[in-house]
């Protein structure tokens, strides 16, 4: 059997993150992929803000700032 460059690319690639062999790579993807569906974990960095911020109403938040801003300009005579 011959692999096209990058499904065989995706063989090596499941190696690495399993730790497994060529062998055992090749023939979990060919079940993985038979019973319709891939064995996936989404993971994405996160980073410390140093705040909590409650975004459940970040639109109230974001009305009260402008209204403020509003008011500064009107006091101002701008």
């Amino acid at each position: 059997m011959t692999l096209d460059p990058d499904a065989e690319q995706l063989i090596y690639e499941r190696m690495a993150i399993k730790g497994v062999s060529f062998k055992r790579a090749l023939n979990d993807a060919i079940r993985s992929g038979a019973r319709g569906r891939e064995e996936y974990t989404f993971t994405s960095p996160t980073y410390a803000g140093g705040f909590l911020v409650d975004v459940t109403k970040a639109n109230q938040v974001a009305g009260e700032i402008e209204d403020e801003a509003l008011l500064e300009k009107l006091i101002a005579g701008k």
